[in-house]
């Protein structure tokens, strides 16, 4: 481990330590029931520039959109992603950006921590129980109500899904929001989404038919993940090989990652873009997407279309694709024609 590595260890550790504390009384708040409680402007902390984790608040976003329609969302996040995701979220009003290397960026930092002091909200949300700037964000925010994303035992035995990382954090918010004198609101969880344009699905079907110039219906894969959650050439070539001998009536497009690599050797239909709005809406345009965990799958699910997730993790539970007919496999315990039975199974109802 390099020295850098060692020292944002110990820096997530030390920061852990310091703020696991904060919010632990935050069933003392003091809520006068006797007043009426109006929610205009929201502050949602989730400070991570990963995709796939700022695809997965898309869920609680939606929620807090229905159950407040005309209130303003502002986001706590990190990087520059979040705009391009919530491009078509009308309730978002402000988008305030940690910058991703805070040392290096040190007056950025700061100016970040003062925009969300001056800012006075009804509600900020904390997602992430874990993260030590979402509960540092939640403490500092001027707020008449603060959630800090603490778990709840009961609300994890009321639901089987609660453990999913986009799931939680709308059930426990509905729950927190009951002790507001709120509704009990049992509707299901949202799916990821992200709110794809005609316009945009339009230009990624022809992106798709330039592509595959046929009348044959497509299916997507993703052949790339990071660290021990991506298959190997050797796995990938035969389950690509079984996949053109299954589905010879359909077309295959490998969507590529930005590293441009290929585990099948660039043998299918290839598509490359930076554009993560334009890969959605060509995944949006094939009839399935089958890939590893990594953020092009939360992608394929936010733009709608059935998502295989392949699993070989033991964190399935927390991560696997949901709606819209999309499902997990634990390719430890599941051999290729199992896989290709769940995936026959998705087609039929296409």
């Amino acid at each position: 481990m390099s020295i850098l590595k060692k020292v944002n260890v110990f820096r997530r550790i030390l920061t852990h330590s310091l703020t696991k504390n904060i919010g632990s009384s935050q069933k003392n708040q003091d809520i006068d029931l006797t007043q009426k409680i109006e929610i205009k402007r929201v502050l949602i902390s989730r400070p991570n520039h990963r995709l796939g984790n700022l695809l997965l608040i898309t869920p609680l976003v939606q929620d807090v959109i229905t159950t407040f329609p005309e209130c303003k969302i502002d986001l706590f996040v990190k990087g520059g992603l979040t705009p391009i995701v919530f491009k078509n979220y009308t309730n978002i009003d402000y988008i305030i950006e940690l910058p991703k290397k805070p040392f290096k960026h040190l007056i950025a930092y700061f100016q970040v921590w003062i925009k969300i002091k001056r800012q006075h909200y009804d509600i900020v949300i904390n997602v992430d129980k874990n993260s030590s700037s979402g509960r540092l964000s939640a403490q500092f925010a001027d707020a008449k109500y603060k959630f800090f994303g603490e778990a709840d035992e009961t609300i994890q035995l009321k639901h089987a899904d609660y453990d999913h990382i986009a799931k939680y954090p709308v059930y426990e918010f509905r729950s927190f929001l009951t002790k507001l004198g709120f509704q009990e609101n049992e509707n299901p969880v949202p799916s990821l989404d992200l709110k794809l344009s005609l316009a945009e699905l339009a230009e990624g079907k022809k992106i798709v038919d330039k592509i595959v110039p046929d009348d044959k219906k497509t299916i997507s894969i993703f052949t790339y993940a990071t660290d021990d959650k991506c298959y190997s050439e050797t796995w990938w070539e035969e389950f690509y090989g079984r996949l053109k001998i299954e589905y010879e009536d359909y077309n295959i497009i490998e969507v590529l990652p930005v590293e441009n690599i290929s585990k099948i050797g660039f043998k299918a239909p290839t598509f490359y873009s930076k554009d993560i709005r334009e890969i959605g809406s060509v995944i949006a345009n094939t009839e399935i997407f089958i890939g590893a965990d990594s953020g092009i799958m939360h992608l394929a699910s936010a733009s709608l279309t059935p998502t295989v997730g392949l699993f070989s993790r033991s964190n399935q539970n927390k991560y696997e694709p949901y709606n819209n007919n999309s499902v997990a496999i634990n390719t430890n315990t599941s051999t290729t024609e199992e896989s290709i039975k769940v995936i026959n199974n998705i087609l039929c109802k296409n």
